[in-house]
């Protein structure tokens, strides 16, 4: 699949799904939580503020939840490529854009660039990273959360059992995205975090992943056949491992 049909196939499943995404998102929402508590700590330089893949406004939404009558919180452009879910959005200032294309020319000079569970869907997560990272201004700052390929540790457990091969989304690895950042910020914080979510079986947890619209592989679809084995396969206690990159830095100077 290239990336145009591929990105298609992802926009196309999130707008299909959008009604029931919040209902779903727990884990989505608690790092929304975590990341707006760090916004509100961060000394923001004027300009630009976005959310890069912001869809239902979860982050925006815990900024407004956690602002204090002496501390407004900043205003973020929502920008998302799906215009079914930025429809379930109550945040002002919304922009249906695609983040393969870059950033849009005003934004660029950044004060903040904040994104959560959106870098993974990008083609080369590695060097779109870099780019945000360029796109601030001096002094402004980067807030990231995203997947990453420690994530379902299980999965992959049970597709080599199976011998099936394991259709997950490729998650980009933390070195990887640790590595893109470093050169052009000031990292004030770094942080894995580990979740461990009990989904029942295998067969619960990758509907939950359809339901909330993520569910797009490039792989293509196991048989009925396949997919019976690996659920088979599945460990019985349900458990599935997630793991969180949170990366929030500072834009020191231009580089060149």
């Amino acid at each position: 699949m290239n990336s145009a049909a591929f990105r298609e196939q992802v926009r196309r499943r999130f707008s299909r799904r959008a009604a029931s995404y919040n209902q779903l998102a727990q884990l989505q929402q608690a790092i929304a939580w975590r990341l707006a508590h760090w916004i509100r700590q961060l000394p923001l330089p004027p300009g630009p503020c976005a959310d890069l893949g912001a869809g239902t406004g979860l982050l925006g939404q815990a900024l407004g939840e956690q602002a204090t009558s002496s501390q407004a919180p900043p205003t973020l452009l929502q920008l998302d490529l799906c215009a079914e879910l930025l429809a379930r959005n109550p945040l002002p200032n919304q922009r249906c854009w695609d983040l393969t294309a870059g950033l849009p020319a005003d934004q660029l000079g950044a004060a903040l660039l904040a994104s959560s569970f959106a870098l993974q869907w990008l083609p080369e997560p590695g060097q779109q990273l870099q780019r945000w990272c360029a796109a601030l201004r001096p002094g402004g700052w980067l807030v990231l959360a995203v997947p990453t390929a420690a994530s379902f540790p299980q999965w992959r457990q049970a597709a080599a059992a199976a011998g099936v091969p394991c259709t997950a989304l490729p998650l980009p690895e933390t070195d990887l995205l640790i590595n893109a950042a470093a050169p052009h910020l000031r990292l004030r914080h770094q942080q894995r975090l580990r979740f461990l979510r009990p989904y029942g079986d295998g067969h619960r947890f990758l509907r939950q992943l359809s339901q909330l619209g993520a569910g797009t592989s490039p792989s293509p679809p196991l048989s009925t056949a396949q997919l019976r084995g690996l659920l088979a396969a599945w460990p019985a206690d349900g458990l599935v491992s997630w793991e969180v990159l949170i990366l929030i830095g500072q834009r020191v100077n231009h580089q060149p």
